[in-house]
């Protein structure tokens, strides 16, 4: 295999025995650590699989997750980063995202084939971030020790030993069997690439780490590899999710009371995006948020939320076959806010178009019929970084937020337009655009996004990240509570950065930093 031989920055990745295991936030906490330690550092994933996704400012896609690290290490994303991202489209099919840009719907099969053709894209952008910086944090993905993927991985031990890169294997314990995760883990690697393992981490304990100490002497024989960290059960870290596994928040929210409380139904598509959307109204002290599977469950909230979807057809004839699209049409009739965000906001108009066959064989589909809009798909991705104004003359949801700034998103593949009122609409509404865009990709423009009804109480709109834009958000949920009679408390000003330290300090007393500078070279 060839190495890399040029002068660059140095490296450390961390890999897990699992997904879900840990190695976004580990990856994130070392990002920012070294920062704090005066380091220029960057994060980098070969190849991520997610459904949550970001924009670079100029205009690239990539995975949320790098978005995250890289605002942990307080520099902007760039899509090298994560050069490879796979979108699942269901059927075993993903879209394939390459340095930012789709190229092709691929099977699971035909991806298999096109890895090692990526490889050289890999190699490059991860040889050009460390050119760029004293060290870079790599990721993996999955487990290391899926053997039938060895020949084609390019993601785990293929770039380790590219690199050169120490390892940190992060473990699971709250799922069982740590012990035996690790230790299959490492019989499962190659002898070079044992020997690039120099430390395990366990992810997600609840007890007295002193309990694990002889587990911890049986580990090192067998493995030859220490324990650098112990890391507790985390349920006050407010950093998004990396992937739908996480999309159902640790705590007891269900347990919430609803009549002092604001009750927010979210809609759980089956192909849920960009879920870390709803993230900062969770962390509000009166909200109680779920997430609803089917009809049943819908109740009588004081708002609905239809989310991102990655299939928007197909997830809309699920919300049909499940009832949930009836639930949503009849409390939507008898008065309950309903809020669409990009494939959500899609649903909410008339007619769905795809001409081309861009998402799906379906070339025209009946949406919920909530709003006077018809999208249209095409073969051209946006994707941008915007900012933006609430119209002077919301109403409703918004009222006493018009002028005020927002910031937020855009990955999407349709175009939706206002078709005018016709009377046709479920509840008989008129149609305006709530958001004016000032700036994409750091352009400056004049436009208008997403709809809204005349009383304020339907809104679409294509932008990702719209709640966190805390003056919005605080004065969508004082009007919702205006509506139920409760009083709100002014709502916290989510200070992630704060957040990003907070986990740092929390990495610095679990585990051996000392151990990990070791293992870079100092």
């Amino acid at each position: 295999m060839q190495m890399n031989k040029a002068p660059m920055g140095k490296t450390i990745m961390v890999q897990g025995t699992t997904s879900h295991a840990g190695k976004s936030l580990m990856t994130a906490a070392l990002c920012r650590i070294f920062v704090q330690d005066g380091l220029r550092v960057a994060p980098f994933k070969a190849q991520n699989m997610s459904l949550n996704s970001f924009v670079t400012p100029d205009g690239g896609e990539f995975g949320r997750a790098q978005a995250v690290q890289a605002e942990a290490a307080r520099i902007a994303p760039t899509v090298e980063m994560n050069p490879i991202l796979l979108k699942p489209e269901g059927n075993r099919k993903s879209q394939v995202v390459v340095m930012g840009k789709p190229t092709r719907v691929a099977s699971a099969r035909e991806y298999y084939e096109m890895k090692l053709r990526l490889w050289p894209l890999v190699t490059q952008a991860l040889d050009t971030l460390r050119n760029q910086y004293d060290i870079v944090v790599i990721e993996g993905a999955g487990s290391p020790a899926e053997i039938n993927l060895r020949e084609h991985e390019i993601v785990n031990m293929r770039v380790a030993r590219y690199a050169n890169a120490p390892v940190i294997i992060v473990g699971d314990i709250d799922r069982g069997g740590v012990f035996a995760s690790l230790v299959g883990t490492m019989a499962l690697l190659e002898p070079e690439e044992q020997a690039l393992v120099k430390a395990f981490v366990i992810n997600k304990f609840r007890g007295d780490p002193s309990l694990l100490d002889s587990g911890f002497d049986i580990l090192r024989e067998r493995t030859g590899v220490d324990v650098a960290g112990v890391l507790p059960w985390l349920d006050d870290l407010h950093i998004a999710e990396s992937d739908s596994l996480g999309v159902y928040p640790p705590g007891a929210w269900n347990s919430r009371p609803s009549d002092d409380f604001i009750d927010i139904a979210v809609v759980r598509l089956p192909r849920i995006a960009n879920f870390d959307d709803f993230d900062p109204l969770y962390r509000e002290e009166r909200v109680r948020l779920r997430y609803v599977n089917n009809a049943s469950e819908m109740g009588a909230p004081d708002l609905i939320i239809l989310p991102g979807s990655k299939t928007t057809v197909a997830d809309l004839e699920w919300m049909r076959q499940s009832g949930v699209a009836d639930a949503v049409t009849a409390r939507r009739c008898a008065g309950t806010p309903v809020i669409g965000v990009c494939g959500g906001y899609q649903m909410l108009g008339e007619r769905i178009l795809d001409p081309d066959g861009v998402e799906s064989t379906i070339r025209e589909t009946r949406g919920l019929g909530l709003l006077p809009l018809t999208t249209t798909f095409a073969a051209t991705k946006t994707t941008h970084q915007v900012r933006g104004k609430v119209a002077a003359s919301a109403a409703g949801m918004l009222a006493g937020n018009g002028g005020s700034t927002i910031a937020g998103y855009e990955i999407h593949m349709g175009q939706t337009y206002d078709n005018g009122y016709d009377g046709k609409s479920v509840c008989d509404v008129k149609s305006g655009a709530p958001f004016s865009i000032t700036e994409r990709s750091g352009n400056a423009v004049d436009s208008m996004d997403g709809a809204m009804d005349a009383a304020g109480l339907i809104l679409g709109t294509y932008m990702h990240g719209l709640f966190h834009n805390h003056s919005l958000r605080h004065t969508l949920l004082t009007n919702i509570a205006r509506r139920k009679g409760i009083a709100l408390p002014d709502g916290a000003i989510l200070d992630l950065d704060a957040e990003y330290d907070k986990l740092a300090a929390l990495i610095r007393r679990s585990v051996d930093m000392d151990a990990v500078y070791a293992m870079v070279g100092g």
